[in-house]
């Protein structure tokens, strides 16, 4: 097996260290999180860092860099305290990915990609059409991450929509019967397979 000690991993070159540190880890989750300003500017955006933070209260988290450049996704919940989270499928890879691109906030991602708004129920953020899985939100709480000045962004599920065929008598959700992406590392996309369904375990007695 190749070697990587700490020393060793900080003299890296950039990018080999940053393709390195993000692949290990894991799969990912690819999740488009919608936003909009109070002065109605729409934003979009690709985010690999989605977690499950507990069901009752529902509630999701995300990581957030440094907030020591704008970030368009981060001010636009604040000002609303709204946004969603869409789950990427096999068929908006590529316009989801071009979202990570660095535009201005007078400019949405909506009307440089294929990608495309809808609105639901009165929700004030639009949720990304077609999306398999489309989950409205509600800003709770953020946690500074001092080690290295990201943020634990919290929110709790207010509307969840399911396309019909991936949600099981169970509650279970079969991501991989909607075509759902991952992410490997920062730009690699995969789309995974269900293998098979265990039941809770107990100790062997």
């Amino acid at each position: 097996m190749t070697y990587f000690n700490i020393d060793e991993i900080h003299n890296l070159n950039h990018l080999y260290k940053i393709n390195l540190i993000n692949s290990c880890a894991g799969f990912k989750s690819a999740n488009l999180i919608a936003t909009k300003s109070t002065e109605n500017n729409t934003n979009v955006a690709i985010f690999s860092s989605v977690i499950h933070l507990g069901s009752a209260p529902p509630l999701l988290g995300f990581i957030l860099r440094p907030t020591s450049v704008p970030r368009n996704t981060y001010e636009n919940i604040m000002e609303t305290g709204y946004y969603t989270i869409n789950h990427v499928h096999e068929k908006i890879i590529k316009d989801a990915h071009h979202t990570s691109a660095k535009y201005d906030c007078s400019i949405s991602e909506f009307d440089v990609t294929n990608l495309e708004t809808i609105y639901k129920n009165n929700f004030f953020v639009p949720f990304v059409k077609d999306c398999p899985i489309q989950i409205a939100m509600k800003f709770v709480e953020e946690y500074d991450i001092k080690s290295n000045n990201t943020k634990l962004v919290i929110g709790e599920i207010q509307e969840l929509y399911i396309q019909d065929e991936l949600l099981k008598d169970d509650g279970f959700i079969d991501l991989s019967e909607g075509k759902i992406a991952t992410i490997n590392g920062l730009n690699g996309y995969a789309i995974p397979t269900l293998k098979e369904r265990f039941e809770y375990q107990k100790p062997i007695k």
